[in-house]
């Protein structure tokens, strides 16, 4: 893949269903509330039609849970939250509503997840979830995390009224992006990295390893452990080094080890390959820091509890300026942790959908996109049961997809390529609901990244 004709491999699309799809809540729409949701997936085309995808079922709202939540135990940031746009100190911070979950093996989410890992990983893993499950219920680690999402990261980030774009796609609709873009480092990444570089440190693991694809997960480990003086090392594909190399630059500035991956697709998959090698080889020196909700347990639960911040801000944010909640929440869908940022503190509020977007790339059937949740199948991969793109012989494939759209000249703002599809979809959004009776819809979308590292790679597709 090269010049004009390259497609921009977004991300590794195997994010658990834990919550990267799209939840409609049909019933609620209908003035009805019977506690069940019609989950589905919608794939974005190039020419910005949505499409639904292949698996939908019906389920209940909790299954965004896992077991832990089954006692009516809050997440981290549903506990413990910064004022939503002051930064003042910790406060408890309180539901909507209660939420069941089923009870289920430890990291299970229904048949998805769990642990498929060689027998050198049990022994870490266990004492991952151990330090975990100790850090996430302890004040003084709960305060250091905020201090460093606050005085380091910047957050709370703040939430956007972007009217000329919400205008140039029909109008009607009232619509708000979260701006994760103006976190440090560009992109919602920092604050998984922030709260895993702690818990390494509280575990006394100095060397921390990562994998990245479009660099910006590597970046921001690699900024972590500037910060606190830790040995990295970041795994990237030689495809992904030569199409982010403004990243790689960045990474190598802070001081982090790239190393490159020659083998397979060369692109994140065969990354994170190398990646768990390095683990299998150094797990007691060393913390693997996986930044999508992926991977063996823990791993998909401690990403969404610490990317969880997102949607705790844009619910508090958005209720104080328009006095109510949005219609819908939008987010991209690659590896899962942007999603399920924003998604996990709606997931209480039924007549909220939550839209998850992948990317239709060339298109289905060119088997050149990223749709793994609307066109994948059930499989195993990198330690965990997810749905993936996959050959006849169960062989992962590689992803492709570019959006890019006029939210830039419209709103002054340049979106990374992976938010680009959910403000793509916001116009499929304004179409259909602009002239709905009653109020004025209401529209939240996350804008999970700035669109630096993008620019060459756009400005060569689109000549």
């Amino acid at each position: 893949m090269s010049g004009r004709n390259r497609w921009m491999s977004a991300a590794l699309a195997l994010a658990l269903a834990i919550g990267v799809f799209a939840a409609f809540p049909a019933e609620a729409q209908e003035g009805k509330s019977r506690g069940r949701w019609e989950y589905r997936f919608v794939c974005l085309s190039s020419d910005g039609e949505a499409r639904p995808g292949s698996l939908s079922w019906n389920s209940a709202r909790a299954e965004l849970d896992d077991d832990r939540r089954a006692d009516g135990e809050r997440p981290l940031w549903r506990r413990w939250l910064g004022t939503g746009g002051t930064r003042r100190s910790l406060r408890p911070f309180q539901a909507a509503g209660p939420v069941k979950s089923p009870r289920s093996a430890p990291g299970k989410f229904g048949p998805y997840g769990g642990r498929f890992v060689p027998e050198t990983l049990i022994a870490p893993l266990d004492e991952l979830t151990g330090a975990y499950e100790a850090a996430r219920t302890d004040p003084a680690f709960l305060r250091e995390f905020h201090h460093y999402l606050t005085s380091y990261a910047g957050r709370p980030t703040p939430i956007t009224r972007c009217d000329r774009y919400a205008g140039a796609c029909g109008g009607g609709v009232t619509l708000y992006v979260k701006r994760e873009d103006l976190n440090h480092t560009g992109a919602h990444k920092i604050n998984n990295c922030l709260g895993q570089v702690l818990l390494a440190r509280r575990m006394g693991k100095m060397r921390i390893i990562a994998e990245t694809g479009a660099g910006q997960h590597g970046v921001a480990t690699a900024t972590v452990c500037a910060l606190f003086g830790l040995r990295c090392v970041v795994y990237m594909g030689e495809e992904d080094i030569g199409r982010q190399a403004l990243n790689v630059y960045r990474m190598r500035l802070l001081g982090a080890e790239v190393v490159p991956v020659a083998g397979g697709t060369r692109t994140l998959k065969d990354a994170t390959n190398e990646a768990i090698r390095d683990w299998v080889t150094n797990c007691r020196t060393t913390h693997y820091i996986i930044g999508s909700t992926v991977g063996p347990h823990p791993y998909p639960t401690m990403v969404r509890d610490f990317q969880s911040v997102i949607g705790v801000e844009a619910r508090s944010q958005i209720r104080r300026e328009t006095g109510r909640l949005p219609d819908a929440v939008v987010a991209c869908v690659g590896g899962g942790s942007n999603a399920m940022g924003i998604f996990h503190a709606f997931r209480g509020d039924r007549r909220v959908a939550l839209i998850g977007v992948e990317a239709e790339g060339e298109g289905i059937r060119s088997r050149r996109h990223c749709a793994s949740l609307g066109r994948g199948r059930p499989g195993v991969l990198h330690g965990s049961f997810s749905y993936l793109l996959q050959d006849r012989d169960g062989q992962v494939t590689e992803t492709h997809s570019i959006a890019f759209q006029g939210f830039a000249r419209c709103e002054g703002i340049r979106p990374a390529l992976e938010p680009s599809h959910a403000l793509a979809y916001a116009k499929v959004w304004i179409r259909e609901n602009a002239r709905r009776r009653g109020r004025r819809p209401l529209l939240l979308v996350n804008l999970s990244g700035r669109g630096d590292k993008d620019v060459h790679t756009v400005s060569e597709a689109l000549r």
